[in-house]
């Protein structure tokens, strides 16, 4: 239990944070980085060159200063992080070395107003936010369906639009694994430990891709977006890999199916309550999934599917949605194409989607912040809002 005088000095650093939260951050990356280069196989340097990482951990570290007389108003945004901790393998020993660089870098950005007073408190906080992390992790590391990464076998490679690629997997000989009775929840993602030799690469590279089905028993299938070169950032490295190099045979590292952006079950047998599944781009990947367990389970409940993509070339996975919405007895499909039609807003989600519903929404960053914006300016309940942007979750948080 932290005491009332280290709150009172956190709290009191929060202007700092909000001033310079991301200055600290960066600095911590990039210090922590140099001297363990070994964790080069764990963080995306993707997401640090383009800021997505030290954005969302310096939400984090605000959101926590903010919080810091209750830290358990926090747990949904910790158990959103610390899914993708144990999906990476990050283990408590990490903690300590992360605590050290943050100070660091909290005393390097901020010189002598990080006085011995604010350094010693916030090694205290941290420690209490890093309990808080590494308790719910352990428990996800016990429920996980297994252990570690383990070798599966690429068995079906299949383009369902122009630029992504459907992948099909089977756990190999004696991994332990049991597609039969593998529980998997529609949303999950699945993360693959890579080592692409490309872009003069020579760590290795983790990444997250939602399933595409809630359905084991022919494999774990999973889709992936090429990310092409784009301004000064070169192709994404395991994207490319993935789609250029990797082929059926190939053996790829997995961690168990992880996330919490799931379907809500107690809606899905009833008809008051519409189902609105909102994507972009690859974010229709675990919408899919959603569907295909809706259709399953009670295909009288009324959808709205609204899919968007920039054209009819990247507009994935349309045949087996036209196949489940087939099945639908209620059913609204919206296609968006961007190169010729406004993209969605609150007045078009106003017009064409129900007031009350359960909505769920999936695709980039900017895409979630939008949706996530428009949806709060029609009053939709925050309860009934789920979504997953396809990175850093905190990007998206405002504290």
């Amino acid at each position: 239990m932290l005491s009332e005088h280290t709150r009172t000095i956190i709290k009191a650093t929060v202007p700092v944070l909000e001033q310079q939260g991301t200055v600290i951050t960066r600095t911590f990356y990039k210090n922590m980085l140099a001297e363990h280069t070994e964790l080069l196989n764990i963080f995306n340097r993707t997401n640090q060159k383009v800021g997505a990482q030290p954005n969302a951990l310096a939400t984090t570290v605000l959101a926590a200063a903010k919080n810091i007389d209750d830290l358990s108003v926090l747990m949904d945004h910790v158990k959103q992080i610390g899914h993708k901790h144990r999906a990476l393998q990050i283990k408590p020993e990490h903690y300590p070395i992360v605590g050290e660089y943050l100070l660091k870098a909290i005393r390097e950005v901020l010189g002598d107003a990080a006085t011995p007073e604010i350094i010693s408190a916030w090694g205290e906080a941290y420690q209490a936010i890093a309990d808080v992390f590494i308790t719910v992790e352990n428990k996800m590391y016990e429920e996980a369906s297994w252990s570690g990464w383990k070798p599966f076998e690429i068995t079906a490679k299949e383009y369902v639009s122009s630029e992504v690629a459907q992948f099909t997997v089977k756990p190999k000989v004696n991994s332990g694994i049991d597609l039969a009775i593998l529980p998997i929840t529609p949303g999950q993602y699945i993360t693959v430990n890579t080592h692409p030799v490309r872009q003069g690469n020579q760590y290795d590279a983790l990444r997250h891709y939602s399933l595409c089905s809630a359905s084991a028993k022919d494999g774990l299938r999973f889709a992936v977006k090429m990310e092409a070169a784009r301004d000064d950032y070169p192709a994404g490295l395991v994207s490319e890999y993935l789609h250029k190099d990797a082929k059926i045979g190939d053996e790829i590292k997995l961690s168990a199916p992880a996330g919490d952006f799931t379907i809500n079950r107690e809606l899905i047998n009833q008809t008051k309550v519409p189902l609105v599944l909102l994507s972009s781009g690859a974010g229709v990947t675990p919408i899919l999934a959603m569907l295909e367990e809706q259709v399953e389970c009670n295909p009288e409940r009324p959808v709205y599917w609204i899919q968007s993509s920039y054209d009819e070339k990247t507009q994935a996975f349309k045949k087996h949605v036209d196949r489940l919405l087939a099945r639908c007895s209620n059913v609204e499909k919206i296609i968006v194409h961007t190169n010729t039609q406004p993209m969605i807003d609150a007045k078009f989600l106003k017009e064409r989607t129900p007031a009350h519903a359960d909505v769920y929404t999936c695709g980039s960053l900017a895409f979630m912040q939008a949706m996530l914006g428009h949806l709060r300016e029609l009053e939709h309940r925050d309860d009934m809002i789920h979504y997953e942007p396809f990175g850093p979750k905190m990007s998206t948080v405002n504290v």
